[in-house]
């Protein structure tokens, strides 16, 4: 087993701390995100080994060596054979260009792969030690609905999720509202940054302390670091060739996504680049044109509702991965190499017309449903090829990444395409189930007296 490594504090003003101390802390002292001081890499003959089989057999591979001597090797295979059912499927739409869906979990997202996961790997530190953990999240839409999912009936964790009341879809909401138990939903009168805010507060909150309050959002490493497996997955299953890399188009709200990405290049992973594919929220394409970071507040509303974010928690990552310091705000106290996020990582803005129409031409070019976070990377890919003609080549591979199945967006693809998409089970089931949920003013103080009420120290 490898040795395990400490996580810092992008603030660089915490102390350093274990892999399941950051798991549970979440959010540094500092107000920082945790990052690994080293990340384990994989040479040319390890990349060449990695397994090709099975998707829970990789999954256990490389959270093994990121998690180190922490957990058993045998507990992290059990937990990914245990929760990895679902398949993986990568369509190839035309020459060396492919979609890779991620959206067969139970709560048909993308971030089931992480939920999953990190639900149960607190479980099993929380048996150990006889603990419980309430968990506090904000979501724009997926990430509450596959924690709600992940989390649920599980002995020793509450959770408390907080959304925009206005900008996620009914299935969305509904996936986190008709569950019960240990899951609590506060509708905020806000936008998702607000609902980050008051989540932030809560964190940084002394008086607040005793009640282990933790995160299973992007802000907590451990979401971030299973979402590194499925990039792992697409290479070995498209090129395995270590001479051969991969191109990826990631649709990016809060970061998470691509920055689990650029976590597994820094592993050793061979793909050339990433698309950052945003939408009307452009804060990080603006950035990476200008040099200068500009907040958007509030947050622009798109279709792809996950996205609507006027400041990605997870830029800070990136920013520190290329040698810069961003603080919780989005000040740029120390720049990072531009030139090397340029050579790297493109980013581009989608307008909500270009998604739409994207939605519109690939289903009548490829009969394929694209949702509209799938259909930004689409365009946001297509961009980059047709702005960098030199980089289309055979040698090659282009994945661009659908992040929630078309169900989930039944109405807008009703509305732009006029057809309904079939529900997978997962989804039918939820319909004719009641929902629970309260709403809250958007201002700090209910959601204290609310944590204060429910939860115990």
């Amino acid at each position: 087993m490898k040795p395990s490594t400490k996580y810092y504090s992008t603030n660089l003003k915490a102390p350093g701390v274990s892999f399941r101390e950051a798991l549970f802390r979440g959010l540094a002292p500092d107000g920082g995100l945790y990052l690994p001081e080293k990340f384990p890499y994989l040479d040319r003959k390890e990349l060449e080994a990695l397994s090709d089989e099975s998707y829970p057999l990789l999954a256990s591979e490389i959270m093994s060596r990121l998690i180190g001597n922490e957990a058993e090797k045998d507990i992290i295979s059990n937990i990914c054979h245990d929760i990895y059912t679902f398949s993986i499927p990568i369509e190839n739409i035309y020459e060396t260009k492919y979609l890779m869906r991620l959206d067969q979990g139970p709560t048909s997202s993308f971030k089931d792969f992480a939920s999953l996961f990190m639900g149960r790997l607190m479980q099993y530190f929380l048996d150990i030690e006889g603990k419980y953990i309430t968990i506090l999240i904000a979501t724009s839409g997926d990430t509450g609905s596959a924690v709600a999912n992940a989390f649920y009936g599980l002995k020793n964790i509450g959770v408390v999720i907080l959304f925009p009341s206005e900008e996620v879809t009914d299935m969305q909401r509904k996936q986190m509202t008709t569950l019960g138990d240990n899951i609590k939903v506060i509708a905020v009168d806000g936008k998702f940054d607000d609902c980050q805010r008051l989540v932030k507060k809560a964190f940084m909150d002394p008086s607040l302390s005793g009640f282990n309050l933790s995160s299973a959002n992007s802000i907590n490493i451990g979401r971030l670091l299973p979402q590194t497996v499925y990039y792992f997955w697409a290479w070995r299953k498209l090129s395995g060739n270590p001479d051969k890399p991969v191109i990826f188009s990631v649709p990016s709200g809060n970061f998470g996504n691509v920055a689990g990405g650029i976590i597994a290049r820094k592993m050793g992973l061979p793909a050339k680049r990433f698309v950052i594919a945003t939408n009307e929220n452009d804060e990080v394409p603006n950035y990476f044109k200008t040099g200068v970071y500009k907040v958007i507040s509030p947050s622009r509303n798109c279709i792809s509702s996950a996205m609507n974010v006027g400041h990605p928690s997870n830029m800070a990552r990136i920013i520190a991965i290329y040698g810069g310091i961003m603080n919780e705000n989005g000040k740029i106290l120390k720049a990072p190499d531009l030139g090397k996020m340029h050579s790297e990582l493109y980013a581009t803005s989608i307008t909500e017309r270009e998604t739409v129409k994207t939605i519109e031409s690939f289903y009548r070019q490829y009969n394929k449903l694209l949702e509209p976070h799938g259909a930004v990377a689409w365009s946001g890919l297509q961009k980059f090829l047709n702005s960098n003609p030199g980089s289309e080549s055979s040698d090659l591979i282009y994945i661009s990444l659908e992040t929630a199945h078309p169900a989930k967006f039944g109405r807008e693809l009703k509305e732009i395409l006029d057809i309904n998409p079939i529900q997978p089970d997962s989804l039918v089931k939820i319909n004719s189930k009641i929902e629970d949920y309260i709403s809250l003013d958007n201002e700090y103080e209910p959601l204290k007296n609310f944590i204060i009420k429910n939860y115990k120290p």
